[in-house]
């Protein structure tokens, strides 16, 4: 199987890295191999996308004009979208209906940032003499955009669209479990007729393409989504270079059920909170906190529901539950179960591989819930990145803050109650980017998303979502017409 090409400052090239395979998580049968990016084709990308601002055919287009770049994608999205789901269904093995909700989810992300490009607006400062202060925003240079992939195409359009709507260049490392779609987003740009150098997507590793990419002197931004452990390492590189970062890392991410809820409701929005994507989601809502007096009951109905989740292959709409990205990512998962049980943790349900002989060839876990466990248990405190639930009863508001916020992290929570006072309380009082309230995992590209403490730092999307790829700079113009008097 011959490599596919990377496409570097606007052309299709070998890279200079060693190849890569992309495997279908439904039977690990080699997708497609990708060439990856050396070191140079990174020194290539970084001066192409630097050349490509200082053009005046880029530099000097006026926002409605970058705008139409934007929109042109996103049509250009919206033409494909099927193909591109399905490409991404086999690229990383999440269910069929999901991959087409983040395909129109990228198409609608290019429009908004289009929309958002046209209409955002500098500043005439108040004065404090006789001059007229302003403040405007301008592009950071080339941007370095390493995406994860839990979430293709939807991941990057989040990264992409701002990047360019605020006039930088922008250079894509998509994961190397996932690179396939990266790739194609590069060829819709292409169509669309966006000027060369403007996006590169360099498909390799962390290690090598990546690390690269971050430690370039020509970058002047990074926007990373992926694992903590690697956001510290950026975070340590960008310090250094003194280069502004977002992170959107890790989520342990407490989901809270108190007995006045709708718990029909309730049960479907944990059900969706968690085991949708696998679980392969920062936000899950892994942690599931339940009041005491209906704890009994109410694991008892979640179980029954967990264990009929229709697990499968992703192509059925259908299907709920596909596989897990690799067999060495099920490993780790796998991992976590037996070490919830060596913590004193009972497993109500799952937690092992499918017995269906159909599912044999696939990275396919059960979903899983473990009780018997507390808090501080490693099992309820690290990200497990997949389809298993820690239960934790609790008695009263002040233990329940205290538990669901005893975490390195702070992403996202959901809360289920009826009672909108005590809804408004908890959710000031959590330690989250997000708080989800009789509702779960619900997105706007309208409204801001990131965490607080280990789950990273800044905010992506919504109007400052552009500014994130932007500096301020403030303009002073004298209205007196007379020379400084300190000069005379």
């Amino acid at each position: 199987m011959s490599p596919l090409p990377l496409y570097l400052a606007g052309t299709w090239t070998s890279g200079r890295g060693e190849p890569l395979a992309s495997h279908n998580p439904v039977n690990n049968r080699v997708l497609a191999v990708v060439s990856t990016a050396g070191a140079a084709d990174v020194d290539h990308a970084v001066a192409a996308g630097q050349a490509a601002m200082r053009n005046p055919a880029w530099r000097d287009l006026l926002p409605h004009q970058r705008a139409a770049f934007l929109h042109r994608i996103a049509t250009l999205i919206e033409r494909d979208a099927e193909r591109l789901a399905q490409l991404q269904r086999q690229d990383n093995g999440k269910p069929i209906l999901e991959t087409r909700a983040l395909v129109a989810s990228a198409a609608g992300t290019f429009r908004y940032f289009a929309a958002v490009c046209e209409t955002m607006e500098g500043d005439i400062t108040p004065s404090r003499g006789n001059y007229l202060s302003l403040s405007t925003w301008e592009p950071l240079g080339v941007i370095a955009a390493i995406t994860p992939w839990n979430s293709p195409i939807a991941s990057e359009a989040q990264k992409v669209a701002p990047a360019l709507a605020a006039g930088n260049a922008v250079i894509v490392k998509p994961s190397e479990f996932t690179p396939l779609l990266a790739l194609e987003l590069a060829k819709l740009s292409d169509e669309a007729g966006l000027p060369k150098g403007l996006l590169s997507v360099l498909p390799g590793t962390g290690a090598s393409t990546g690390a690269a990419l971050v430690a370039h002197p020509g970058i002047a931004k990074v926007t990373f989504t992926g694992g903590t452990a690697t956001g510290r390492a950026i975070g340590r590189v960008a310090a250094e270079k003194i280069m502004p970062v977002s992170l959107e890392l890790g989520g342990k991410s407490p989901n809270i059920v108190f007995a006045d809820a709708d718990l029909d409701q309730a049960i479907n929005g944990v059900l969706f909170g968690l085991f949708s994507s696998q679980g392969q989601s920062c936000i899950a809502g892994s942690r599931i906190f339940i009041e005491e007096s209906i704890y009994p009951a109410f694991t008892a109905k979640l179980a029954e529901r967990v264990t009929a989740l229709r697990i499968g292959d992703p192509v059925s709409e259908r299907t709920q539950i596909g596989p897990l990205i690799t067999p060495q990512h099920r490993d780790k998962v796998e991992g976590y179960v037996t070490l919830a049980r060596e913590e004193g943790g009972r497993l109500l349900c799952g937690g092992t591989r499918p017995v269906d002989a159909t599912l044999q060839a696939g990275n396919y876990f059960m979903p899983a819930l473990i009780d018997g466990l507390n808090n501080r248990n490693r099992t309820a405190q690290e990200e497990i990145f997949g389809p298993v639930g820690v239960l934790l009863p609790f008695r009263d508001e002040d233990s329940l803050i205290a538990e669901a916020n005893d975490s390195v992290y702070g992403l996202a929570s959901g809360v289920w109650t009826g009672d909108f006072r005590r809804a408004w309380r908890i959710g000031r009082a959590l330690n989250a980017g997000t708080v989800w309230i009789n509702t779960y995992k619900q997105f706007s590209i309208a409204t801001p998303f990131g965490g607080n403490a280990e789950s990273g730092i800044g905010r992506e999307k919504a109007r400052d979502g552009l500014k994130a790829y932007m500096r301020q700079k403030s303009l002073y113009i004298d209205m007196s017409g007379r020379p400084i008097p300190w000069a005379d």
